[in-house]
């Protein structure tokens, strides 16, 4: 179906989202609507078309694309506000680059991995990144996302996490989802307890030896570990002394020993339900 200008004009009970095409002047009167603009049909973008586009303030869902020039990367990094391409599957460091200049959340959690030069591209975005389609990470695209400067990073697609991955993670100064996970060794957990972002979420983790979870007590911040069902005594008298809001509302089963260790938390917020 293709969006006219006509229609643009009189949106009452129209869904964008199921238009396939989209004529120039058609983009132009969308360009000036106050609200969300869902056009997740568009499969395909001329230049014209994301330079118009662009223009728009609030949430852009362009969630059909599965591919994105750097062109047209560059022209919708001009866009002010929520930006979702959700159906990319791959994105070049040239317009990741481009991309870094958007104003607003980007949703890119249609990529299922990131080359190196992508990852250090994205880095540099300023707001909230939502990657969580991100399966896995080498160390490299680890190491720079590491240093990415917005408060948001979502990498809750992620299924494993090596050390050296972890360290890396550790150092972002903001939240960082890794709800995915549903395994952490000793050594990655050590790492992460190095994180001083304001919040580390966890909540896939349903069980975790002493060993791992005892780490990750003297993280600074707050920790999500929601997806524990049990405690035992000696990681709850730990736990207790974490300095930051601490979530373990999926416990199943708490010892008394475990409770009134948990009742001295003082470091904010405690979920235990």
């Amino acid at each position: 179906m293709r969006l006219t200008k006509a229609i643009a004009e009189d949106l009452h009970s129209v869904d964008l989202s199921q238009f396939t095409d989209l004529d120039d002047d058609a983009a132009e009167v969308l360009a000036n609507y106050a609200g969300e603009l869902d056009l997740s049909g568009l499969t395909s973008l001329s230049d014209e078309l994301a330079e118009a586009l662009a223009k728009h303030q609030g949430i852009l869902c362009l969630d059909g694309l599965a591919s994105l020039p750097e062109e047209q990367a560059e022209a919708l990094s001009n866009h002010q506000g929520n930006l979702s391409l959700s159906g990319l599957t791959s994105l070049s460091g040239a317009a990741a680059e481009a991309l870094i200049k958007h104003e607003g959340h980007l949703d890119l959690s249609g990529l299922t991995s990131l080359s190196t030069t992508t990852a250090e591209a994205l880095a540099k975005y300023k707001n909230d990144l939502n990657l969580s389609g991100v399966k896995s990470l080498t160390d490299g695209a680890a190491k720079a996302l590491g240093r990415h400067v917005g408060q948001w990073l979502y990498l809750d697609g992620l299924e494993s996490l090596s050390e050296a991955a972890a360290e890396a993670l550790a150092k972002h100064q903001g939240l960082l989802d890794l709800s995915g996970l549903t395994s952490l060794s000793d050594r990655a957990a050590a790492a992460l307890a190095r994180h001083r972002g304001k919040a580390l979420i966890l909540e896939s983790l349903t069980s975790m030896p002493d060993s791992a979870a005892k780490p990750l007590s003297k993280k600074t911040g707050a920790l999500d570990l929601s997806g524990l069902t049990s405690l035992s005594d000696e990681l709850a008298a730990a736990l207790a002394k974490h300095r930051g809001s601490l979530n373990l509302s999926g416990l199943t089963s708490l010892s008394d020993v475990a409770a009134l260790a948990l009742s001295e938390h003082q470091g904010g917020e405690l979920w235990l339900h």
